[in-house]
Parts: C-alpha cells; structure tokens; sequence
C-alpha cells in the first residue's frame, strides 16, 4: 500500500511536523509506504507531484486547517483527519486508510 499525506496546523509550525514525522515512522513500522507534505510556516515543503498522487492507495489529509491546492487530489480516495487523532494514535489512522 502506498499512502500520500498532507499534514497542517494554523500555525504551521510544531504540530504540522510532528504529524508529519509521526505518520512516517509509523507508517514505516506497519510495512506501508507513505510520503508526507507539509504545509506550515514555511509553506508548502515535499510537494506532491500528480506522479506521486497517481500511484497512491489513499491521500490522507490531516489538518485542522483547509490545505492548500486541494484540488490536486480530485479523483483520488481521500481520508481527512484532525492533526489530534494523527499524533494520539497514528497506528489507528493508517490501519484506517488500510480499510478504506
């Protein structure tokens, strides 16, 4: 399985990366692939390219803000969550997407 994931916050800056580094290492832990963009303080960083969203199972969106360039993902299966559920239990967002 191979997951795509965009991770934000309001702020743009702790919570945005820790989902982001959570997500990898978990996902990493369960065998599943996964590449993460973040949108923060910073901007856009780790872009997803049409390619990398093409070859996805799943987006997987957590944020708590709408992100930005949503549109790139019409047509794709999408799962959206909060930052919270993504940082309380990573394992269970992922096995979520597994099912969808």
């Amino acid at each position: 399985m191979k997951i795509v994931a965009v991770t934000a916050c309001p702020t743009g800056i702790a919570h945005t990366y820790m989902a982001a580094d959570v997500l990898t290492k978990t996902a990493h832990q369960l065998g599943i692939q996964i590449q993460v963009e973040t949108q923060g303080a910073m901007g856009i960083e780790n872009l997803l390219t049409p390619q990398d969203i093409a070859r996805a199972d799943i987006v997987l969106i957590a944020s708590d803000i709408e992100v930005e360039q949503r549109g790139r993902f019409t047509g794709s299966k999408i799962h959206c969550v909060t930052i919270e559920e993504v940082l309380i239990n990573p394992t269970a967002v992922i096995q979520r997407c597994q099912e969808l």
